[in-house]
């Protein structure tokens, strides 16, 4: 069988399965948690120096602030990737630096509540209740809370799709949401889940073990776990859309994609050739991910411009 990865991509994926690290899927969380803090940013870039990096707690949860400056700056929220189970601070604090240097705007990333300790809705939760805490406390943090954007990558990705239409609803200024790899459906039903179902990186198995630790198979089809299918994106905040070609999740991706824009939500959509899901944190080994940290901080500045 033939596939898209790029060379360096193959070369990146031949050395991690040599280092012969176990699967996620074979560890318990607490394990999966510890390795994946262990390698999260053997393959990132270094952690770049900022003038303000400020631990603090955003509606009752650890969170980390990160500026490129102390002028009062628009601000994203960010939400990690992990399959709703693993990651934290630590394990996206060189990509959320990246974003905030790249952008020039301000990161405030969230260290929501995990599965299976904590089964949907929580995470989701808390993430809105974050949004909500972060424009009404921007003042007070030094920042614009009138120029406030959501992201996240992954599991992240698909909290900060739901973030969108919380914004939406309660009529929360939201002016932009980056999706950095999401997940948006609800049963591994997309044909790039056969096509990608092992051998690149985020394989079946991993996901379905990320699903069970995280929500019950008769909760699937809630669109805040699964936001492609919700009734209405009509309205919704505009999108940045981040993908990989060799990732289970891309066509899900594309998918959603094409629903804001049919629902008139202004998208931006970079599907990125030759790597697979998580390949933005891998900026020591592929150029792509620098590419990828350019189209992000890009979007992110031009969703909280500032406009007269």
């Amino acid at each position: 069988m033939t596939h898209p990865l790029s060379p360096r991509m193959a070369e990146l994926l031949a050395r991690i399965q040599r280092a012969k690290r176990p699967a996620f899927h074979t560890l318990t969380p607490r394990e999966a948690r510890i390795a994946y803090r262990m390698g999260a940013e053997i393959l990132d870039l270094p952690r770049a120096p900022l003038p303000r990096v400020q631990d603090l707690t955003a509606a009752g949860r650890p969170a980390r602030l990160y500026a490129p400056s102390d002028a009062r700056l628009p601000v994203l929220l960010y939400l990690h990737g992990g399959g709703f189970t693993i990651g934290d601070l630590e394990t996206h604090d060189s990509l959320c630096r990246q974003l905030s240097l790249r952008s020039g705007a301000a990161v405030l990333s969230l260290d929501y509540r995990l599965a299976p300790e904590h089964r949907f809705p929580a995470a989701v939760d808390d993430s809105w209740a974050a949004l909500a805490w972060l424009h009404e406390h921007a003042d007070a943090l030094g920042l614009d809370g009138s120029r406030l954007a959501v992201g996240g990558d992954s599991a992240g990705g698909t909290l900060a799709a739901g973030c969108a239409f919380f914004a939406r609803d309660r009529g929360l200024p939201l002016k932009g949401q980056l999706l950095i790899t999401p997940g948006t459906d609800a049963h591994m039903g997309h044909d790039s889940h056969r096509r990608f179902a092992e051998g690149f990186l985020l394989d079946a198995k991993g996901i379905e073990w990320f699903f069970s630790h995280y929500i019950d198979p008769g909760e699937r089809t809630d669109w805040r776990f699964a936001p492609l299918l919700a009734e209405d994106h009509a309205g919704l905040a505009p999108a940045a859309v981040l993908l990989a070609e060799a990732d289970p999740l891309v066509d899900e991706g594309l998918a959603y994609a094409d629903t804001l824009r049919a629902a008139g939500v202004p998208v931006q959509l970079e599907l990125t050739r030759g790597v697979t899901h998580d390949f933005i944190k891998m900026g020591r080994s592929l150029p792509e991910a620098l590419a990828a940290l350019d189209f992000c901080a890009a979007a992110i500045a031009d969703h909280l411009r500032e406009t007269t």
